[in-house]
């Protein structure tokens, strides 16, 4: 994959935010790192049978608890795993054993989705259908209507039909369907070097272009103390940067791999990139992102390379002087970031719940 490719479309946004790093504000005590691995969670990658999907999915409930019970972040919380799971993969088997371990406390379950040459209606009713599967095991949030609400992650990182083909979306509207449908946050970017990576980078915002009009995430407000939109959905990236190696640069999208673990070098990068809600500096947001599922990936993610990750991070992060680590879902992040910009402070581990409250099978 060359280096260059498409970085044209995202280089102006990342330079500009390393400039808008050198004016940092200044605070004491801590920086708190909220620390989210989403996974784009697809037990049929590959095109296998429902058989090997249920293998692949029988694998994580099983080792997942051995694999991470001995880390726990500064609240005493083992690392937790927010399972992007594609509607159009449903199966009931899988829900219920994930369910098993969102009711233990590892991790929740939220929405994927790939779709090709749809509209709005039909993107609208499918959304539907999954959503209220997933609720009838128990998973997602529910807010003070008890309707069920959700984060999401488009497969193929196609939001809003963002390739220039039209590929692997087609829905123009896609916000608008999303939030009308009850979706409280999008997780997809980054995406780079693919060309659906947008140009704004490393940020926490509120989209601001039309939703009813394809790429409107491309513009938007960064998140910031006193400033709460209630009409649209809110946008948590995870970290992109050109990171230097031995010869030359790489792209950093915060993507884990068997070939790409987390290593102690990427996790410093990653927190460098420094998102955070305008205001609220010393509340620092890492989410990053795998295809978790198949075999290869699960090997490394559930074996020595994801616990070396969990080493770093509960080791140099942890230390209670510079840094105090909490292990988050993507509904928890999007709670935090909420209270950030409603004017709370402090440990942000008393906002977990804050707006929206675990799945009834994690209450």
């Amino acid at each position: 994959m060359a280096f260059h490719r498409n970085v044209h479309r995202w280089l102006t946004g990342y330079v500009s935010q390393r400039l808008r790093d050198r004016k940092k504000a200044t605070f004491e005590g801590p920086r708190h790192v909220l620390f989210a691995l989403c996974d784009h969670y697809e037990p049929l990658w590959g095109d296998v049978d429902r058989t090997r999907g249920l293998e692949r999915v029988e694998r994580w409930a099983g080792e997942y608890p051995r694999a991470f019970d001995e880390f726990h972040d500064a609240d005493g919380r083992a690392p937790r795993h927010s399972f992007f799971f594609p509607g159009e993969q449903y199966d009931p088997r899988y829900l219920d054993l994930l369910g098993g371990l969102v009711a233990r406390g590892y991790g929740e379950v939220e929405v994927h989705l790939h779709h090709d040459a749809d509209d709005a209606q039909k993107l609208t009713h499918d959304l539907a259908r999954y959503i209220g599967a997933y609720a009838e095991h128990g998973h997602l949030t529910r807010d003070q209507d008890g309707r069920a609400r959700y984060a999401f992650i488009h497969g193929n990182w196609c939001l809003a039909n963002s390739r220039p083909d039209g590929r692997y979306c087609g829905v123009d509207s896609e916000l608008a369907v999303l939030f009308e449908t009850g979706c409280y946050a999008d997780f997809t970017f980054p995406s780079a070097p693919d060309s659906t990576q947008p140009n704004i980078v490393n940020q926490i915002y509120w989209p601001t272009g039309d939703p009813r009009r394809a790429r409107a995430h491309e513009h938007g407000i960064r998140a910031r103390v006193g400033t709460v939109m209630r009409d649209r959905i809110l946008m948590i990236q995870g970290p992109l940067a050109l990171a230097r190696r031995k010869l030359g640069f790489r792209i950093e999208s915060a993507a884990l791999t068997a070939r790409d673990p987390g290593t102690p070098d990427r996790v410093a990068t990653w927190v460098a990139q420094d998102i955070h809600v305008e205001g609220r500096p010393e509340w620092l947001f890492v989410k990053v992102h795998t295809h978790g599922a198949p075999e290869t990936q699960a090997k490394a993610l559930l074996g020595e390379p994801g616990r070396a990750l969990h080493r770093e991070l509960t080791r140099k992060y942890n230390d209670g002087r510079r840094f105090v680590l909490h292990y988050v879902s993507a509904r928890e992040m999007f709670n935090i970031a909420l209270a950030g910009m409603q004017g709370m402070r402090g440990d942000p581990n008393l906002y977990r719940d804050h707006a929206l409250p675990p799945p009834p099978l994690a209450a």
